[in-house]
């Protein structure tokens, strides 16, 4: 059994755009939708939802029917959180509220065996194919993207260090709660926000890193892949849901 090649990793790493979708349900069925919908990856969102390691493994399995590969956001940077992610077959994982090198660094860790990191060592693990995949403790590291989150002025004024960090594969810029920080909540359209997320994706392909964020329309996600931005989430599934319901509500006169 072989490792599975992690797609995602490999196009940011060649500066191949890579277009997302964003979910918040805790539904197989949904997932499986979304990993044939025609993107080239999906977020499953474990901050922001109430999901639990016990729920994410069923997302993952669903989320392989498709080609879109999945990432995994647990709910912090957290060593055993990450450990347990990786376990269950995440090879991407997005770690928020990122503020300094250190903690970006201590992510990485996390994410690799002895001597590299301090990732715990388990034998038959969905990871490893349950112990059939062959040299997996030597080679995981290669197919494990890396992706850390900045998203308070505090880390911002940190970013090009932060971007810098060996084992950082890209760095994501949360645009709801960087408003919040630079001090316009609920309005991440401010031109002082769009001004720092602009210079974010600058500054983070300077440090030779690739930028990521999401966006909550195609026209945001058109502006921030002009800007320099390579991996993009173009909407919430949760929030298409909503809109369309909205739409068919105001069509039927309710």
């Amino acid at each position: 059994m072989e490792l599975k090649k992690n797609t995602f990793k490999a196009a940011l790493k060649e500066g191949r755009p890579q277009l997302g979708i964003w979910s918040s349900f805790c539904s197989p069925v949904v997932s499986e939708m979304l990993a044939n919908a025609g993107f080239d990856w999906t977020l499953i969102d474990a901050e922001h939802s109430p999901l639990e390691i016990a729920d994410l493994l069923p997302l993952l399995q669903a989320s392989a029917a498709g080609p879109a590969m999945p990432a995994v956001r647990p709910p912090w940077n957290d060593k055993v959180l990450i450990k347990r992610v990786l376990d269950i077959g995440a090879q991407t994982i997005l770690l928020p509220f990122v503020e300094n090198p250190e903690e970006a660094a201590a992510a990485v860790r996390a994410c690799r065996y002895p001597p590299d990191g301090i990732r715990g060592v388990a034998g038959a693990t969905r990871a490893s194919g349950y112990g059939k995949i062959k040299d997996y403790l030597h080679r995981a590291q290669d197919e494990i993207c890396i992706l850390v989150q900045v998203e308070t002025g505090a880390a911002l004024a940190q970013l090009s260090e932060i971007a810098s960090t060996d084992g950082v594969d890209g760095v994501f810029i949360g645009p709801s709660d960087l408003s919040a920080s630079l001090g316009h909540l609920g309005n991440p359209g401010h031109p002082d926000v769009q001004a720092a997320i602009k210079q974010a994706a600058q500054t983070i392909r300077a440090a030779g890193k690739a930028p990521g964020i999401l966006a909550v329309s195609a026209d945001d996600a058109r502006r921030y892949l002009d800007w320099g931005y390579l991996f993009v989430a173009c909407g919430i599934d949760t929030r298409i849901l909503s809109a369309g319901l909205d739409d068919l509500a105001k069509k039927m006169g309710r």
